[in-house]
């Protein structure tokens, strides 16, 4: 299961580190309204959905809230459904769907996932609550 924070289930934006650091930052400043994750990781960690109006801790490296953040849309679609409107709102400035693609499918590879066409992913649009 995710961490709860103060009664709220979590997220964690990227990878700890400097990836993490840059996607907060992006979400505190409200140029990143959307993110993506892989459906399988749900299962993995025996966790529900997001849904429209949740609300949830933005965390960062040490498991701190750094904001909160409130769900406003909820998609599962395969890799290749993926609009540029939703990449776009990901906010970390792909010039296009096709370098959105190339982006997300190197980071899911480094990790040891590979995603292809058809794979599920979950799209999430969010806005920003407040900052912790």
């Amino acid at each position: 299961m995710w961490p709860r924070v103060n009664g709220l289930r979590s997220m964690e934006l990227g990878t700890p580190g400097r990836i993490r650091a840059e996607l907060n930052a992006l979400a505190l400043s409200g140029r990143k309204t959307a993110t993506t994750g892989l459906l399988a990781e749900y299962a993995e960690e025996a966790e529900g959905l997001e849904y429209p109006g949740e609300r949830l801790a933005l965390l960062d490296d040490d498991g701190r809230a750094v904001a909160v953040i409130e769900i406003t849309g909820v998609e599962v679609k395969p890799f290749a459904e993926v609009t540029w409107e939703h990449a776009r709102a990901e906010g970390e400035g792909d010039a296009s769907l096709a370098e959105w693609r190339a982006g997300h499918l190197g980071y899911w590879e480094q990790l040891g996932t590979p995603v292809e066409e058809h794979t599920p992913l979950v799209c999430l649009a969010f806005r920003l609550v407040g900052a912790s």
